[in-house]
């Protein structure tokens, strides 16, 4: 547990693990001095991504200016987000599995009733559309780039070719209902009320299957930052990616 003046529930290996990459980053560009030491910095921007801390509550608590609070956390998303697995990298990955889970979520963001692109009619809020891959064990593979929120999750994960790279590697997918038509090797369940019985089993089976992929999606969504973005939409990819890559410090 993480305490930096209130407690910060991940482990110290997503401290270290940022607070390296960031010292490296700076070795790299030649930084000769900065207000936070990398570790400090590093805790900084956990409390952001995790706590949800606006920059005015971090300036507060670290004794720096709004300004300098930006700065290190942009710059710190910028090095994380470069970490996070690409597509062929997840792939190669999801090839060794006996089968992975593609789900889609919407990530709530501060758009007024106008901006009606990023309006989900199925979530009743505005937000981001993300295609999340998860492996059998509820692990977090892969989190594309972010669109906006009224994109149909079928339409997002053909736009990102994941649907063309699945099928390609012959990796067994299940998804939702959302997915429909979506073709091999992509499995969904089926619709309709008056069902048979072997089709009701296995809607039972899939859903039980899918479940995991749910948990995943719960555990992305502990990153408090990720419940209520209030930053240019532009950044949000950037911010998804980098709470990938410090997921991935803890597996």
């Amino acid at each position: 547990m993480l305490v930096y003046p209130s407690a910060i529930d991940l482990s110290t290996a997503h401290l270290w693990r940022l607070a390296r990459q960031l010292a490296g980053h700076r070795w790299e560009i030649g930084t000769r001095w900065r207000r936070l030491a990398p570790g400090r910095q590093a805790l900084l921007v956990l409390a952001h991504l995790r706590c949800g801390d606006t920059y005015a509550q971090l300036a507060a608590e670290f004794g720096i200016g709004i300004a300098t609070v930006y700065r290190y956390v942009r710059e710190a998303i910028e090095v994380l987000a470069a970490l996070a697995p690409t597509l062929d990298e997840t792939i190669a990955t999801a090839r060794k599995k006996a089968y992975v889970i593609l789900d889609g979520t919407v990530l709530p963001i501060d758009r007024i009733a106008a901006d009606r692109p990023y309006y989900s009619g199925k979530k009743k809020y505005h937000g981001m559309n993300v295609q999340v891959l998860t492996d059998p064990f509820s692990r977090l593979l892969w989190a594309s780039p972010s669109l906006p929120g009224a994109t149909h999750d079928l339409t997002a994960a053909r736009a990102h070719g994941i649907i063309d790279a699945l099928a390609t590697a012959g990796c067994i997918t299940y998804t939702d209902k959302a997915y429909q038509g979506a073709g091999r090797p992509v499995r969904v369940p089926f619709r309709g009320r008056r069902l048979k019985w072997w089709q009701r089993r296995y809607n039972t089976t899939h859903a039980k299957i899918r479940r995991v992929g749910e948990q995943a999606m719960a555990v992305l969504k502990g990153w408090r930052l990720l419940r209520k973005l209030r930053c240019s939409t532009t950044r949000i990819t950037d911010i998804v990616k980098a709470v990938l890559a410090l997921q991935h410090a803890s597996t």
